[in-house]
């Protein structure tokens, strides 16, 4: 298990990178926290620097969406999926669990723009 941050640290729309190799994002969208590989599967492209609405986010690049349950894409140009972690919170702290990542030096949060029409 790794450490994300404490959860008041991360309301709802926004989402923090961590730099393990591979990357990862975890978002709270909606109150639910996920975490999935943060580099889009279609060209390189941080998918915590994308937007948020609902259970989907959508690639700052191309607009590739991928559904934050399941890393699926939802639409083109992706077309093969991000892995996903489970979350959980424990004594107020987010916690991702991967099984194969090597932390990075010096770590850097994202905010993920929220989607028009998305609900709060």
């Amino acid at each position: 298990m790794i450490p994300v941050c404490r959860l008041e640290d991360l309301p709802a729309g926004e989402s923090v990178r961590l730099d393990l190799e591979p990357p990862i994002a975890v978002f709270n969208a909606d109150g639910e926290l996920y975490a999935i590989d943060d580099t889009c599967t279609h060209q390189d492209a941080s998918l915590a620097e994308g937007w948020l609405e609902g259970c989907l986010v959508e690639c700052p690049l191309h607009a590739a969406s991928f559904d934050l349950r399941t890393g699926r894409p939802t639409c083109l140009p992706a077309r093969k999926a991000v892995r996903t972690h489970p979350v959980s919170v424990l004594d107020g702290t987010v916690w991702v669990h991967v099984e194969s990542a090597q932390p990075v030096p010096a770590t850097a949060p994202h905010t993920a723009a929220a989607g028009q029409g998305s609900a709060a």
